[in-house]
């Protein structure tokens, strides 16, 4: 007995830790796949409505947030079976959305019908609805949980959500097509990246009201400039480096945050549309809509180092939490 307790202990030692979970949401195929990322192979691919795009999970893990954006809901799934255990309301078309960190409320953002619907995850009901600009799509939501931040496409603008009231108190016009919307961690900055613009705006949210204070700009010798089209992104948790999907440039920006200035283009697939980290930040995951897979990134060289074929059109990516 005590031998076989050594092996078993000996044994549960050896094992690596436990892999997570890769989600990404694939806009023409109309499925979620699965990818391991310890053997960096996919695990399953289910379907997720019609259109999935916006992809985000509970703060445990457990459950996987999909905006089916042709049947105007988010659906719900098990991030264990895959099931589908229900779905929450949402207005038209919605796109991207972001949880609240204590995993109640969502705040979605309706592409066709200029609102953004705050959802209770628990009773499963609307509790607002607040008008913003034309196209609304990027969300984002403050550290401190005061703000939440959506971009609306046409108006070309960052709204600034009280959480309290729902009202929105502040507005900044950035570059065209704006697109997502990523907060540092320690809250002190926001990066808004801009389509058609080719940049990202830089908004120092220390002092009383949220100010522009620079554009960060993008160009890559041979490439011409409209292929440089910023989309989703992402930083790291330390606040040292911002990582920028250019679309059809098919490459992702890492962007020194104190100056500015661009570290390294990464090639990656074809139009590379949304990013996320594994949770040691050991990794960042792309995926690239057009060649139909995503791109792994070793954070610390800026170098892709693997490719992984999932379904058609990856459009939204979301690792789960160890």
């Amino acid at each position: 007995m005590k031998f076989t307790a050594l092996a078993l202990c000996l044994t549960a030692l050896a094992m690596p830790a436990q892999a997570n979970k890769i989600f990404v949401s694939n806009e023409r195929g109309n499925t979620v796949t699965v990818v391991d990322s310890d053997t960096w192979e996919p695990i399953t691919e289910f379907p997720a409505g019609n259109r999935p795009r916006g992809i985000t999970m509970s703060p445990d893990g457990k459950l996987l947030y999909v905006c089916a954006s042709d049947d105007d809901l988010v659906r719900v799934f098990d991030t264990e079976t895959f099931e589908e255990l229900y779905t929450l309301p949402s207005g038209p078309d919605p796109e991207l959305f972001v949880l609240h960190p204590s995993g109640n409320p969502l705040y979605i953002a309706n592409e066709d019908d200029n609102l953004v619907t705050v959802v209770d995850t628990e009773s499963h009901t609307v509790l607002a609805e607040v008008p913003v600009g034309v196209e609304p799509e990027g969300m984002g939501i403050s550290p401190d949980t005061r703000w939440v931040v959506n971009t609306s496409e046409t108006t070309n603008m960052a709204h600034f959500i009280d959480t309290s009231d729902y009202a929105i108190k502040h507005n900044i016009l950035v570059d065209q097509r704006p697109r997502y919307a990523q907060f540092t961690a320690d809250g002190s900055k926001l990066f808004v990246t801009s389509e058609i613009g080719g940049t990202v705006s830089v908004i120092d949210m220390t002092g009383e009201a949220p100010e522009l204070v620079h554009k960060i700009g993008f160009e890559v010798a041979g490439l011409q400039p409209e292929w440089l089209q910023p989309v989703g992104a992402k930083v790291t948790s330390d606040g040292k480096t911002l990582f920028v999907a250019l679309g059809p440039a098919n490459r992702v920006a890492a962007v020194d945050v104190e100056t500015f200035e661009i570290k390294e283009y990464i090639l990656v697939g074809q139009r590379v549309w949304q990013l996320d980290f594994t949770p040691d930040e050991k990794y960042l995951i792309t995926t690239n809509g057009n060649s139909n897979d995503i791109t792994v990134i070793d954070v610390e060289t800026l170098e892709a180092v693997r490719s992984i074929q999932v379904g058609q059109q990856p459009w939204g990516v979301v690792v789960a939490p160890e």
